[in-house]
């Protein structure tokens, strides 16, 4: 598990809706492929999957306090080629949505 530190507020809801908008969208950018991830809300974590290709989740996204997000990663797919360009993209969007001091997952 990863911690992340953000400079800026951290509220799930609206890490949940700019993930929606474009989590697909940059990881299609990046892969050259059309892969989309279900997003899954659960109070104070966001769960990314895809369940008709991987079981259970990819990764949790919990927020811990209102600048602190916890990152876990599937232990099951560390070497996955989508997996390893969705942290990617995690990785960027983390920057530009919450100002991440330590965006490395």
């Amino acid at each position: 598990m990863k911690i992340i530190n953000t400079t800026k507020p951290l509220l799930v809801d609206n890490l949940y809706d700019y993930l929606k908008a474009n989590l697909n969208r940059q990881f299609a950018e990046h892969r050259n492929e059309e892969i989309n991830f279900d997003l899954l809300l659960n109070g104070q974590s966001i769960d990314i999957q895809k369940p008709d290709l991987y079981d259970g989740f990819l990764f949790r996204l919990t927020a811990t306090g209102s600048n602190t997000l916890e990152v876990a990663k599937s232990e099951h797919y560390v070497d996955d080629v989508n997996v390893l360009t969705l942290e990617s993209v995690l990785d960027d969007l983390f920057v530009k949505h919450l100002g991440a001091t330590a965006p490395q997952i």
